[in-house]
């Protein structure tokens, strides 16, 4: 039988700048996905997404280097595979005056 699991990274989060989500530990996943729930961007604002991966939740790097953009209200999805034992999202916010509010949901299937 598979395991799944689904953790809340962020809830209703007011975003105006740069951040990166809690780490979350799936070492028994054999591949996570994640879903960015844009509630709210203002005109202009541009979100861009980055999976990171880390071996002891403290030290960080991309997992493949592919940027997933948030541009419109909605929900945006993409799967994570090989990535060991922590992942987290490295977000990075753009435009003149950018504001947005969003839901980041991590969810791991063995």
């Amino acid at each position: 039988m598979r395991s799944t699991t689904t953790a809340v990274l962020e809830r209703k989060a007011k975003v105006r700048e740069s951040f990166t989500t809690e780490p979350y530990e799936l070492p028994w996943a054999s591949e996570a996905r994640f879903f960015v729930h844009a509630l709210d961007l203002e005109p202009g604002t541009r979100l861009e997404f980055t999976t990171q991966i880390s071996a002891d939740g403290l030290h960080w790097c991309d997992l493949d280097g592919v940027a997933h953009p948030v541009v419109a209200a909605g929900v945006t999805s993409w799967l994570a595979t090989g990535f060991g034992q922590w992942l987290r999202l490295s977000c990075r916010v753009v435009g003149q005056e950018p504001s947005a509010t969003v839901r980041i949901y991590l969810v791991g299937k063995s």
